[in-house]
Order: C-alpha cells, then structure tokens, then sequence
C-alpha cells in the first residue's frame, strides 16, 4: 500500500508536496446558511491571522442569539496528520455549523500552516497568534465582542487539530501568558492524534485501516515532525516523557471510537491526564472508525452533543482524575 497515494499526496524535489485530495473547500456565508433538515441558520466569514504567514480564522455564529453576551468562544483546529485540508475544507466547514448551531457557540476555525512545507512546530506557533487573536477580538471583532462570555473559553481540536490544542494549552500554561479577559476553561480533545515508534494493539488491529492505515500515519508523522526526529519525539508520544505543565490544564473532555487505530494511544493518554489530577470527561469506547463524525450525521450531533454538555456543564463535570461515562 503505497501512503503517499493513499493520502493523495506527490513528493516534490525539494521537500514539499502537491496535494490531490478530493476534499472540497466551501465558502464562507457571511449573510448565513441553513443546517440540513433544521431551520437553523449560520453565518461565517474569514478573517486575517497572520498575513506574513498568510493564515486565516473562519467565525461561525449562530442566527439563534441569546439576549445578552453569554455564548462561549470555541478555538477550533481542524485534522489532517498536519499535512491536509485547511479550514474551508467541505466537512472541516460543516462540522463547525453544526458545532455553531447545536452548542451553541461562536466557532474560530483556525487556518495553520501546513507541513512538510511548515514543519511543526509551526502549526503551535499559529495557534498562539490564535490565542492572542482571540483576546483581541473580544474588543475589536463585533461577533466576538456582542456575543461572546469570555469566561467561556475553549480550545477544541479534532485528529491533529486536538494535538494542537494539547501542545498550546502547555505552552499556555509554561509562559503564564495572560488572556484576559478571556478565561480557558476546557479543552475538547476529540480523537487526538498521538504516536510512537513501539506499536500499540489498536495500530496492529487496523493496520490497513480504511482512513488511517499504518502506514500512511507514519507518513503523516515523517513529513511533519522536525527533520531528524522520530515518532518518540514529544510532539508525537506525548506520554513518554510526561510534560511538568499536564497537571495544570484545565478540565479536558476526551473522545475516541474504539474502531480507531489510534484508539490504545487515546486511552493512555485518558490515564496520564487521570493520573496527574486533570478533571477529565472521556468519551471512549463508541462504535466508529478514524474521524467518523464528518462522515456520519448521528456521530456528529453525539459529538455536538458532547461538546454543549462539557461546555455548559459547569461544575457538574466533575472532580478532579473523575472519568465520566467511560467505556474503557
């Protein structure tokens, strides 16, 4: 099985890829769009990040709006093994309405450079001009300024999306950065996209998993970590050598299928974050394969779902290294 043809993905001469996914991207409908089979509506538009790294944020709001600022903000990151699909891609778009719609939230899809062109660390250097964007926004961007409670304040990922946030948040948390006004609440850690050079039993399961096989995630690995490391790198295993900030991040909900083949990696994580005091909500266990709620109406409102209750749940969360209706 050749990956780079399983990832629609040609290797040019000097390191870079051309890119044959045939993902679609959509527009974004700054005057809104319609939810299938809802009479909710969403509006969305882009908006400059970085321009000297010509990065970009997608705002989702939704149309139902409260009658004073009380809707959280959701600082999303999109998958892709952190070489694939860019905000606008069709069901990258789509996941975010319904997210807007079903929490509701206001919805910052950011749009990170890509690797191998920008190898990591560049996708976490982006999601800190996400960071600072954010708190600027909530006085400068009228969608975040008139509806968003800065107290609500979430990072979410999906696949390499909720690597991202993982990374970020710790990097949060050693540079004391000040948000204010905003608050980070949670994070959203749906699926996380971890590795390692050892192979787990999940990896072996599914090794010619129809979204994820084996090697087409070595690949993925290959071509976005530093030149000259391996999947042991800390970007990749993230529990092999356990980072000081874990234990002050705050409550994390985590999700994964147990068709997944990163589902084993998903699990230690789950028991590291336990383990050092995090508040975690785990999800794991459902019947689903590699990011199926993009492909799959009812796994995406069981996702949104789980999303409005982590975010609206408040102290009913849970206490401290708590896991809440976990199928492990």
């Amino acid at each position: 099985m050749d990956p780079y043809k399983v990832l629609g993905l040609t290797l040019n001469q000097d390191g870079t890829v051309s890119r044959s996914s045939a993902m679609p991207f959509s527009s974004a409908f700054p005057n809104g769009e319609s939810l299938p089979d809802s009479t909710a509506t969403v509006s969305s538009k882009d908006v400059p990040l970085n321009p000297s790294h010509n990065t970009t944020v997608r705002l989702f709001l939704p149309n139902s709006l409260p009658p004073s600022k009380s809707l959280p903000l959701i600082l999303y990151f999109h998958g892709g093994g952190f070489v694939l699909f860019h905000a606008a891609s069709a069901p990258f778009h789509a996941s975010c309405v319904h997210l807007a719609a079903s929490v509701p939230a206001i919805v910052a899809s950011v749009d990170y450079r890509l690797a191998p062109e920008h190898r990591l660390p560049a996708a976490f250097d982006d999601a800190r001009d996400a960071l600072r964007w954010a708190q600027s926004a909530v006085a400068s961007d009228p969608w975040v300024r008139d509806f968003v409670d800065p107290t609500k304040f979430f990072l979410m990922g999906t696949s390499a999306g909720a690597t991202i946030c993982y990374h970020v948040a710790l990097d949060l948390i050693s540079s004391k950065l000040n948000l204010s006004p905003l608050r980070l609440s949670g994070l959203v850690l749906d699926q996380p996209y971890f590795g390692g050079i050892a192979r787990t039993a999940s990896e072996l399961a599914f090794a010619n998993d129809k979204i994820l096989p084996l090697s087409a995630n070595d690949l993925l690995w290959k071509l976005a970590l530093p030149l000259g490391s391996d999947r042991d790198h800390e970007y990749c295993n993230v529990v092999a050598k356990e980072a000081k900030e874990v234990k002050f991040l705050p409550p994390c909900l985590v999700r994964g299928h147990n068709g997944d083949p990163l589902f084993d990696r998903q699990k230690v994580f789950v028991e590291m974050l336990k383990k050092v005091g995090v508040t975690v909500v785990a999800k794991m266990g459902s019947p689903g394969h590699h990011a199926v709620e993009l492909f799959n109406s009812e796994k995406a409102t069981e996702m949104a779902t789980d999303v409005k209750n982590f975010v609206y749940g408040g102290a009913e969360i849970g206490t401290p290294g708590t896991r809440l209706e976990n199928k492990l």
